[in-house]
């Protein structure tokens, strides 16, 4: 058989895939998650605990892993194998203890911590701890054969049956051990399934089975395992028979398993070809599953751009409304419009706007002669207006982010991390009020600057620079809204006047960029508020999310591999 470990690029290829495989993005709860993350765990312990040492230590001895059902008496085999009892059997399930390695003194170097199943801690004397392996060394094995006393595949403990599934996983050869009264069970079929998909070297033991019912049994065991792709899996019947003082069953009955393992030690050739059938299997099986689970994240980026756009959409509609709001006279009215009528006398003047001229004049000399009406009633109707509509177009987002979250599974698990993501933050109204304070800073700013060289209003300017930037305010608040002369009653009234008041100092050119400079800078303003916002949404998404690309580097590593197995086997 061509050897699996010829191309100089497998172990590189192995290598990539491994760490590639470890970063693989899959924290998302789409569909499926849970059992893609565990095949992902899988393929890496395999990895980890047999194909990479494998193809390092291709000459290590063959790995024969027992495994089976409870009670199918494994160590009682692996006892009798040897010779002396070297696995504690037990009679109460599950029976909790290390995995038990017996291998040739001379080969104890190929089973340190650096070889295979390197997680599990190294112990000379027999141990509860399912996560260390109690090595064994007896010249009653054959140099160039180990045997591994697996913890059975259906017990009630999750801890045995998770090690029994990454043991197997190590095995160059599954001794499969089972009973008259378990050998149709559907746990350990499982298992002997994933042996064929693999195309893993398997031989079965029909274990503790009455010496009349063995052929029966046996004949039906066997089609059993030709209907699930394992016809040449080598079948092995030990009768049930008594055990000794030891605990070791006749020599005769294990006479014919020992004797196949022995050929099997002694030949180099059968054992390579074992070792390699399975190790083949494994990179063939690898490659396949690397490409399923690379479309599963590409689901996963997929899904999280789903929910990240979700989020987009949602804050950007409310910056849209705010831009919206702000310009087309919604907020010049109730108490905003109250405070400006007061701050001008407009009551009168939306009534006959025929008056308006002469009382532009008065206001004008008013501010010139030191007297003009104070402004922070209007200032702090309009700061109390936009804060109102900041906070609630932020909720109004929230809730929308939430609603769109919660039609998936992934989002609804992202949203049950973070219970108050659907409401704005707690410190928005401080926020908020701060950002209408800034921008009123800078409207009064913007009409000092516009002024500074107008000679002729230097004197308006100095009495009336605050007169003049909530005017302007109320100019952005209908800039957008096509208002003029008395076609929108009392707001468009009140707008035109303020509108005539900044014309006469600064020109109407002036003012119709002035009020589109401050809407811009509100709406700017109103946006890092919401994206600030927004990105409570996006913080919690990206600590679940891969980096962008991560699919295709998995599909890339799989592919690296492929092209690695088949060049070793051409």
């Amino acid at each position: 058989m061509t050897s699996t470990t010829a191309s100089p690029d497998l172990y590189p290829a192995l290598l990539t895939l491994r760490d590639t495989l470890r970063q693989a993005p899959l924290d998302l709860d789409v569909p499926d998650a849970t059992a893609e993350r565990r095949a992902r765990t899988e393929m890496v312990d395999q990895l980890d605990d047999y194909v990479i040492p494998r193809v390092v230590q291709v000459d290590a001895p063959l790995l024969a892993v027992v495994g089976g059902s409870t009670g199918a008496g494994k160590s009682t085999l692996v006892n009798s194998l040897v010779g002396r009892p070297v696995s504690r059997a037990g009679v109460l399930r599950p029976t909790t203890r290390s995995p038990v390695l017996v291998h040739h003194p001379d080969d104890g170097h190929w089973f340190g911590p650096d070889r295979i199943l390197p997680d599990l801690a190294r112990t000379s004397a027999p141990s509860t701890d399912v996560g260390a392996l109690h090595l064994v060394a007896s010249p009653a094995m054959p140099a160039g054969l180990a045997l591994l006393d697996a913890p059975d595949v259906d017990s009630v403990e999750r801890a045995n049956r998770t090690l029994a599934t990454q043991l197997l996983a190590a095995a160059d050869l599954w001794l499969f051990t089972t009973s008259a009264a378990r050998y149709a069970d559907q746990v350990p079929w499982g298992f002997l399934q994933t042996a064929a998909e693999r195309s893993a070297a398997v031989a079965i033991v029909l274990d503790r089975t009455a010496p009349a019912a063995v052929a029966e049994i046996r004949a039906h065991l066997q089609q059993m395992l030709a209907d699930h792709g394992l016809s040449d899996a080598r079948l092995f019947a030990v009768p049930e028979s008594p055990v000794d003082a030891d605990g070791l069953l006749p020599r005769e009955v294990v006479a014919e398993i020992r004797a196949w393992l022995g050929d099997i030690a002694s030949d180099a050739t059968a054992r390579a070809d074992i070792i390699q059938q399975t190790l083949s299997g494994a990179l063939r099986q690898l490659a396949h599953r690397g490409a399923e689970l690379a479309d599963a994240v590409e689901e996963q980026e997929r899904t999280t751009e789903q929910l990240r756009g979700d989020v987009i959409e949602a804050y950007a509609q409310a910056v849209t409304e705010v831009g919206r709001s702000t310009g087309d006279g919604t907020l010049l009215r109730g108490e905003v419009l109250a405070r400006w009528q007061e701050f001008v006398g407009a009551g009168e003047l939306t009534r006959k706007l025929e008056l308006r001229v002469g009382r532009l004049r008065d206001w004008v000399l008013a501010a010139v002669r030191g007297r003009e009406a104070p402004a922070a009633p209007v200032e702090q109707a309009v700061q109390h207006g936009l804060h109102t509509m900041l906070v609630e177009q932020a909720e109004s987002a929230a809730e929308r982010a939430e609603a769109r979250w919660a039609t998936s599974t992934a989002g609804r698990s992202l949203l049950a991390q973070a219970p108050r993501l659907g409401r704005a933050s707690r410190g928005l109204g401080e926020q908020a009020e701060q950002a209408v304070r800034d921008w009123q800073a800078a409207i009064v700013d913007l009409v000092r600057k516009e002024g500074a060289d107008k000679r002729s209003t230097a004197r308006v300017l100095a009495y009336g620079i605050n007169a003049l930037g909530v005017a302007l305010m109320v100019v952005v608040f209908v800039h957008t809204a096509g208002l003029t002369g008395g076609e929108a009653g009392v707001a468009g009234g009140t707008a035109l006047l303020a509108q005539k008041v900044l014309e006469a100092v600064f020109g109407d050119q002036a003012v119709r960029l002035l009020a589109a400079r401050a809407h811009a800078d509100l709406v700017a303003r109103s946006e890092v508020l919401l994206t600030a916002e927004r990105d409570r949404f996006l913080t919690l998404l990206d600590a679940h999310a891969g980096a962008p690309g991560s699919a295709q580097l998995l599909r890339g590593a799989v592919q690296r591999l492929d092209a690695a197995r088949q060049q070793a086997t051409t």
